[in-house]
């Protein structure tokens, strides 16, 4: 199976990391009763890890690495895109390099947090299906409506592919886009709004 590369920000792998985990956490409060027994109560769900190893082979092994560094050094968050496993609005919080010196083999590894806001995600819902409903939005390819844009997915369309087309950044798509849970999955028929 061909699997589409890993990127962050501006960043493409260019092969994806060999070893990657998602580390998924709840907490949960136990509240002791009489009789000595408990009650959990659930406090939800915390923010998910994301840890990987991987390797840069051959003569632009440091330049690769030097470029994943650089996309370390930028400020806040971004979107993380895995090729199977959930895109994420994450920080890249660490970045390290794995063994001895070698002038054409770097190992490293990395870990994100997710970034989890579920008070603007709801308001961003909340206006999405107003909008939606008050759009008018028809079958068409490109349909605007009061400036807005939409697509209509056909066959062999992609996220990567539409941001692209429509000349608007993958992280901007998703935002415009919080009906789609996961942007690796878009199907044919369903309408994707492109631009504003």
């Amino acid at each position: 199976m061909n699997l589409a590369p890993m990127r962050y920000k501006n960043y493409i792998w260019p092969h994806n990391p060999r070893v990657y985990s998602i580390d998924y956490e709840r907490v949960v409060a136990e509240n002791k009763v009489p009789f000595g027994r408990c009650q959990l109560q659930d406090m939800g769900m915390t923010r998910r890890v994301m840890r990987g190893e991987g390797e840069f082979v051959g003569p632009e092994a440091y330049y690769q690495f030097g470029q994943l560094a650089t996309v370390f050094y930028d400020d806040g968050p971004g979107l993380l895109v895995h090729p199977i496993w959930q895109t994420a609005n994450a920080y890249f919080v660490e970045l390290r390099v794995e063994q001895e010196p070698r002038p054409d083999y770097v190992k490293y590894s990395f870990a994100f947090w997710e970034r989890f806001d579920p008070y603007v995600t709801a308001i961003r819902q909340v206006a999405a299906e107003k909008t939606e409903g008050s759009s008018g939005i028809t079958g068409s390819s490109a349909a605007g409506g009061g400036g807005e844009q939409w697509h209509t997915v056909e066959r062999g369309d992609t996220l990567w592919e539409l941001a692209r087309r429509y000349g608007v950044s993958l992280e901007r798509l998703v935002e415009l886009n919080p009906q789609i849970k996961n942007p690796n999955l878009i199907y044919v028929g369903q309408k994707v709004r492109v631009g504003e």
